[in-house]
């Protein structure tokens, strides 16, 4: 088997593998820098919750239009941001902490989902709103995910400033006047559309692996922010390639095969990267001569 055989054919062959690939590369550019600041703000599980949250407004998509993609979506969106905000305001009113509050959230959103996906679907339609189906993604669905990666690449640059500012220092911005109150919502719209875009090709139970496994692997290998948002878009867009290609040719599921390859990329970073555990195990010298 040639090297183009085994990397360039299938997408030339094939327009579903091409769909697939340009949604793969949107959801990388999309996703990557999010995932940065969603894991230096230590809000890793509740991107994670928030993943599932959008299961019953997906279902509700699906229970009006069936398999349809921009509905599902749609649907999504309205849940994960009312699922965002209801946290929001649980957590600032009462005694309970924002990630409980999450937890409590999702998993009421997410029984909830399958609740009505089961009643109103087969066992095939339940896997593919869980799961996704990136291989039968069509143009609209297409549009749908580079709209949301282009409005997410464009707002991230408008509120870049005061939202590293809000990240790191948040007392200092409620000082000045910085409104740090407005680029949080604003932060979490971006985790919800990620998502929601996510869940067009993953599904609800792993579209949140395209945002946080690159992040992770990142900050094995870059000390900067700016070095972290690079890698992890890189490496988002190499895991959707990657898995693609593992996917054509040993004949499995295409999102499973996604989110593994970024697990591999982390493995091999949790080990030899700047700050792995051989790093750690064998330390440079600081001074030497």
């Amino acid at each position: 088997m040639t090297l183009y055989s085994l990397l360039i054919q299938p997408f030339v062959d094939f327009g579903f593998m091409r769909r697939a690939l340009v949604a793969c590369l949107a959801l990388g550019i999309g996703s990557g820098p999010v995932g940065v600041l969603l894991m230096l703000r230590r809000m890793s599980l509740v991107g994670d919750a928030m993943s599932h949250a959008v299961l019953p407004g997906a279902a509700v998509g699906f229970l009006f239009a069936g398999l349809s993609l921009p509905a599902m979506g749609f649907g999504g969106l309205i849940a994960g941001l009312a699922v965002a905000l209801l946290s929001g305001l649980v957590s600032r009113f009462t005694t309970l902490r924002e990630d409980a509050s999450f937890a409590s959230f999702y998993l009421t959103s997410l029984a909830a989902g399958v609740l009505i996906v089961s009643l109103h679907g087969s066992n095939v339609d339940l896997l593919h709103v869980l799961f996704g189906t990136i291989l039968a993604i069509d143009d609209q669905a297409i549009f749908m995910v580079g709209a949301i990666a282009s409005f997410t690449l464009v707002l991230l640059a408008l509120i870049y400033r005061p939202l590293i500012l809000e990240c790191f220092d948040p007392g200092f911005l409620r000082a000045v006047g910085g409104r740090g109150s407005l680029y949080h919502v604003l932060f979490l719209l971006l985790v919800v559309l990620n998502l929601v875009a996510g869940f067009q090709a993953l599904g609800t139970l792993m579209a949140v692996g395209m945002m946080m496994l690159p992040a992770t692997v990142a900050r094995f290998w870059a000390t900067s922010l700016t070095g972290m948002i690079v890698i992890s878009t890189v490496v988002a867009t190499l895991s959707g390639f990657i898995g693609l290609i593992v996917s054509y040719h040993a004949s499995v599921a295409s999102g499973p095969a996604i989110v593994l390859t970024a697990s591999a990329f982390y493995l091999f970073s949790l080990f030899f990267g700047r700050s792995g555990f051989l790093h750690r195990l064998f330390p440079r010298a600081h001074l030497s001569g």
